[in-house]
């Protein structure tokens, strides 16, 4: 069993007799010399999908999942559930609009590297590549020589994301987002 300060994102926990996935950590350093640090966790029951604020010691002992962890492509849309296919045995794995909010703006038919997070073979999450590539639809004209300034403008990607890009890069153009920061990484490989 790890400990809470040993607790990543996208870890499945066992906690109160339930099963979270954990979203988002925080670490809590208490000003006073003999207070431990606490690391807040923001999490979702796996199965209704209620959201849980918990604080844990640093050395608090935590209880992880079963988890698996299942590589997967976009399929289609149906209605308000979003499908994603297994890449080996082609299982479907549905999921609610509502439920994978957050990683909707980085998914397209062509985003490689999705992983489909199962508990006791229940799809429960979604967990993206670290970077994605998207086509910039919508962003002012790129003003020539100003590769050498650090100034950005707005661009609203294929997928509706609005991301900060370098002045030189234009409407069409295909860029590279990092998923967890949503920032322009650089411009996307043309192969």
């Amino acid at each position: 069993m790890p400990k809470a300060s040993e607790i990543k994102k996208s870890a499945a926990i066992e906690h109160n007799g339930k099963v979270y996935l954990v979203k988002d950590i925080s670490k809590l350093t208490p000003s006073g010399r003999a207070g431990a640090s606490l690391y807040r966790m923001r999490m979702y029951d796996v199965v209704s999908g209620a959201k849980a604020d918990e604080s844990f010691k640093a050395d608090e002992m935590i209880t992880l999942a079963d988890l698996t962890r299942h590589d997967a492509s976009f399929s289609y849309i149906d209605g308000d559930e979003y499908v994603f296919m297994d890449d080996v045995d082609y299982t479907p794995y549905n999921f609610n609009k509502d439920a994978i909010a957050e990683e909707l703006p980085f998914i397209t038919e062509d985003t490689k590297g999705i992983q489909v997070l199962a508990v006791d073979g229940v799809p429960v999450a979604i967990e993206l590549p670290s970077h994605v590539d998207l086509v910039i639809v919508e962003t002012d004209p790129s003003i020539k020589g100003a590769s050498a300034s650090a100034r950005t403008k707005p661009a609203i990607l294929s997928t509706g994301l609005t991301v900060q890009v370098p002045e030189y890069i234009a409407s069409g153009e295909k860029i590279r987002v990092n998923t967890a920061e949503s920032k322009f990484m650089s411009r996307a490989d043309s192969k």
